[in-house]
């Protein structure tokens, strides 16, 4: 009988040794990722609506009136040329309503600048680098802060820290004792404002947990270090795209395009396409037609939009029209003949590996545009949440903590946690590479300096050495 207890006793001390362990994970991760979490809550918010966004703000430029015809494409892209010498076309975006400004992107000293051109009078309406676009500066710091490759690592590691404190969050909010579901499924009232907060936290915290674990997974091939390594472990397994549809790293991504449109200059001389983009050049002696064909094949096709007409560069020796629409299985690449205006090659998205279809899905579902309405009010909804989540573990911890400490759940006596905690944390570590970096600095600066520290260790709530 008494081998019984004591053996009941030990399963309680490890289920609290446990508890106490994920609390501490819970509360340390959230503490880092709540202010990250809320900025990539307001930006990603503001993404799922970039069609909407970018409409209205380019609405004076579309549905034009004035009487007479328009001009031809070639001329309004040679009139951006002429108000811009020194820059190369870089792509013309293909529009249903002819009067319609026309987009017209150019690349002027490596950056991408673009012009409004009305499509009667010739003259520039707007100009505007691609990079400083309102979509364009969401996008960046949703990626990077701002702050280049630091705030793509920064971002990442938040990323990764918040998968932790879901899974820690879910582990907490598991009903172990619970004699209904009060507390469970809906937060209770009338029992104090405490007991609010923190049922709202947990009840929030469930009914989000797989939207929010699904953004951050469908987000790792964005990021830089996953991103690349996903990329290499591609290449070694023979499965990489020739193109890929997205780039790991906002970073990268600009460098990349700013070494193929600074090599596009040469291919652009090359393909007589240079000065005035749309005028006839010459190639192997066959005569380049202007873009108006083109222009006009790709028109007809209807394709989702925003369709764009690209110009050759470093990787990409072809015209090409592309559907850069943001449901990315609807997307089609076409190569164009610039010498008689037809098709020449039609790439879908089920042409695709599959890797690269499965991705695709997702990054669709991610920026809200797979299914819908729907999808975009599934993203507010998650984001939201993910604010809701922030607020109340703030409100909870100034409640809670007491002075002169950082509040952090005291760690449990001796008795070990077990080793299903610690094959997650290597597993997790193996998966998400950056958490893994942080989790061995942070182990390693606790062990070796903030526990030898008596004030420090005692605002952290750290063990003694």
């Amino acid at each position: 009988m008494s081998g019984s207890v004591e053996e009941s006793l030990n399963r309680a001390r490890r289920r609290q040794a446990m508890v106490r362990a994920v609390w501490r994970w819970h509360f340390y991760a959230g503490l880092f990722c709540i202010p990250f979490i809320i900025i990539l809550s307001i930006t990603g918010s503001l993404y799922l609506f970039k069609p909407q966004i970018e409409s209205a703000i380019d609405r004076p430029y579309d549905a034009l009136s004035f009487p007479g015809p328009v001009k031809s494409i070639t001329e309004q892209v040679s009139a951006a040329s002429v108000a811009h010498p020194g820059a190369k076309l870089s792509s013309v975006e293909v529009r249903q309503n002819p009067q319609d400004a026309t987009r017209v992107v150019l690349t002027e000293n490596g950056e991408k600048l673009r012009l409004y051109v009305h499509p009667q009078t010739l003259a520039i309406l707007k100009s505007v680098p691609e990079e400083q676009r309102f979509m364009a500066q969401v996008k960046n710091i949703h990626g990077e802060l701002l702050s280049g490759k630091v705030g793509e690592i920064i971002v990442e590691l938040a990323a990764c820290w918040a998968i932790v404190m879901i899974l820690t969050g879910l582990y907490l909010w598991w009903p172990r004792q619970a004699s209904g579901l009060a507390g469970v499924l809906y937060p209770r009232t009338g029992m104090g404002k405490r007991l609010f907060w923190r049922d709202l936290h947990a009840v929030t915290g469930i009914y989000v947990s797989f939207f929010a674990l699904f953004l951050l997974l469908s987000g790792l091939p964005w990021t830089s270090v996953w991103g690349d390594a996903f990329k290499q472990v591609r290449v070694i397994t023979h499965t990489a795209a020739v193109k890929q549809d997205w780039s790991s790293g906002r970073a990268a991504d600009r460098n990349t395009e700013r070494a193929e449109t600074g090599a596009s200059e040469h291919a652009d001389h090359e393909t007589g396409q240079g000065q005035h983009a749309g005028h006839k050049g010459h190639t192997d002696g066959t005569p380049v037609v202007s873009l108006d064909r083109m222009y006009a094949t790709v028109q007809a096709l209807d394709l989702p939009a925003p369709v764009t007409i690209n110009a050759p560069s470093k990787k990409v020796k072809d015209w090409t029209a592309q559907s850069n629409t943001q449901n990315r299985p609807l997307r089609v690449t076409l190569k164009l003949d610039p010498r008689s205006g037809p098709v020449l090659s039609r790439e879908t998205f089920v042409q695709k590996h599959p890797i690269d279809q499965v991705v695709g899905y997702m990054i669709a579902a991610h920026e809200g545009h797979l299914f819908g309405w729907l999808n975009q009010a599934l993203g507010v909804f998650t984001a939201l949440s993910l604010i809701t989540l922030c607020v109340s573990s703030v409100i909870m911890w100034l409640k809670r903590r007491p002075a002169g400490k950082l509040g952090a759940p005291e760690p449990a006596a001796s008795t070990p946690a077990g080793m299903g905690l610690l094959i997650l944390i290597v597993a997790l570590g193996i998966f998400l590479p950056v958490l893994g970096i942080s989790l061995i600095v942070v182990g390693a600066l606790e062990f070796l300096v903030l526990r030898h520290l008596p004030g420090v260790r005692t605002w952290l709530g750290l063990r003694a050495a």
